[in-house]
Parts: structure tokens; C-alpha cells; sequence
């Protein structure tokens, strides 16, 4: 049983769908990702597509998107499929949200999975080690780093971001494409996993940055019933991103991954209180 202030509560669950998407998509891309190391040493498993990561990533689409409005071509390594993506990406978070963040993205699974120690270390502790004023100023930082990336890659025509991307690096880190920098970076994300939910995510991630826009405007909104609700937290405790659900009546924060773990499905022990839905909720 979940504890707050010493009085028992419920028992914490979770929306058991979201787990078997993010173990589907992080299997995929592991073992796309290794077969394209087998094709190019002349192996290879043949149900599965030879393309390479920066084939399969929706950030190629954002970031080629100059270079493809002015020039007509995509930046070196970027595919088709990547811009493809993109738009995919882009219907789905202006539905729903973040969905990408919160349900696919196998290095945002990564660090879920590293948490799970960061909680049995720390406790109630956890995700709670950074001051939240400092907080709240270092959650804008992604935005520099996605002006900072669409700007060099539109001037340089190159993919400089894959030098540092911690997702290239996760699943490329035995072979010689991946930089330094990515090997690093990937190794500061891990570790700081373990007090930190998703740092990644939450303070430096461009792609995540982007989508997070769409929490304002989403069809699907996360929203709470004031008339039912109990005010004890349980649904801010829970969030891994540290939003106060429990003080608003919509979650419009640019940090949500929509992962819906805040929801009544979950972890809100009042029916129908906090929802997801296109409606109003009284």
C-alpha cells in the first residue's frame, strides 16, 4: 500500500498498455539497430529493416526541415521515412500530447527502467533532489538546445546533433559510428536516472521540446474534477515529471509526456477524477 503523510492510501497501478508499448518499441529498435550492424559485416535478419537509426527518428524530420523548404533535398543521413515520421509524431501530439515521449521513445523507457532503482534507494526522495526554482528555470533549457541544433544543422547542412544524442549512442555503443560526446552523455543521463526521472527528457531532449509545445493546444487534454477530487497529491507524487496536477484543472505544463500515470486508470483513487478526455469535467 502507497503511504502519504503516515495514512495509507491505495495501492499504486499503472496503465498496464503504456509498459507493453514501451517494451515493443525498445525490442524493435534494439533489434533493428544490431541488424544493421549484421548487414553491414554481411549478415542480417531478413524480416527486419536494414535502415539505421537516423531512418527511424522523427527528430531527423524537424531538423532537415529547412534544408528541405529551401533546397528540396534532406540533410546528410536523414531519410525519407525520418520526415515521414515526423508528421506522424506531429498528428499524434496534436491529439494527444507527448505520446512519443511517454509511450515510445525506448531511451525515454531507459530511463523509467533506471528509476526504478533511484526509488528504491532514495524513496520518497527521490526525484525531489533538485530545488524546485532551479528546477523550474532548467526545465527551459531543452529550448535552447533545440534552437541550437535546427540552427547549426540548417547552416552546416550536416547532422551534428548525432555527435551528442544519447538514443543514437544507447543503441549504436558497440559500434565505431557513435561519438564520444553521445558515449558521454548517454553515461551522465544513466547515472543521473537514479535521482533524477528522466533528466533527459526534462531538461535537455529537443525533440521532447518540440512536442511539449502541443500540451497547450492538444485535443485530448489530462483534466481534473475539482467537485471529487481529494487534494492529497497522490496524482503530483506520482508524475515523473513533477507537475502539480493536483493544483490545476487542466495539465498544460510543456513538460507532460501524456504517459497518464497522474489518471484515475492509475493511480487517482477517486473514480473519473483525473481523466483524459476532449470534454469538461466538473
Amino acid at each position: 500500500m502507497m503511504k502519504l503523510f503516515g495514512k495509507r492510501l491505495f495501492r499504486p497501478r499503472s496503465i498496464w498498455i503504456r509498459k507493453i508499448v514501451q517494451w515493443f518499441f525498445f525490442l524493435l529498435i534494439a533489434l533493428i539497430s544490431v541488424n544493421h550492424t549484421l548487414v553491414e559485416n554481411g549478415g542480417g535478419i531478413p524480416f527486419l529493416s536494414t535502415a539505421s537509426l537516423h531512418a527511424l527518428c522523427p527528430f531527423g524530420g524537424v531538423v532537415t526541415i529547412y534544408q528541405y523548404a529551401t533546397v528540396g533535398t534532406f540533410v546528410q543521413k536523414i531519410h525519407e521515412s525520418a520526415f515521414v515520421l515526423m508528421i506522424i509524431g506531429f498528428v499524434l501530439a496534436f491529439l494527444f500530447g507527448p505520446v512519443f515521449c511517454g509511450w515510445v521513445c525506448p531511451l525515454g523507457t531507459v530511463q523509467e527502467w533506471v528509476a526504478k532503482l533511484g526509488h528504491k534507494f532514495f524513496k520518497r526522495k527521490y526525484n525531489h533532489f533538485i530545488p524546485a526554482k532551479l528546477d523550474s528555470v532548467l526545465r527551459y533549457a531543452r529550448y535552447i538546445v533545440l534552437a541550437w541544433v535546427v540552427y547549426v544543422t540548417a547552416t552546416s547542412g550536416t547532422l551534428i546533433f548525432a555527435e551528442y544524442d544519447p538514443y543514437f549512442a544507447l543503441f549504436n555503443f558497440w559500434s565505431t559510428e557513435v561519438a564520444i560526446g553521445g558515449l558521454i552523455i548517454l553515461g551522465a543521463t544513466l547515472v543521473l536516472s537514479l535521482f533524477i526521472e528522466r533528466p533527459w527528457c526534462k531538461y535537455a531532449c529537443p525533440y521532447g521540446a518540440v512536442l511539449g509545445i502541443t500540451n497547450l493546444f492538444r485535443v485530448f487534454q489530462i483534466k481534473r474534477a475539482e467537485s471529487t477530487c481529494k487534494a492529497d497529491g497522490a496524482c503530483s507524487i506520482m508524475c515523473p515529471m513533477n507537475i502539480a496536477v493536483d493544483t490545476v484543472k487542466t495539465v498544460r505544463d510543456h513538460q507532460c509526456i501524456s504517459c497518464l500515470e497522474c489518471t484515475s486508470e492509475a493511480i487517482c483513487p477517486v473514480a473519473k477524477t483525473v481523466v483524459f478526455t476532449t470534454g469538461a469535467v466538473k
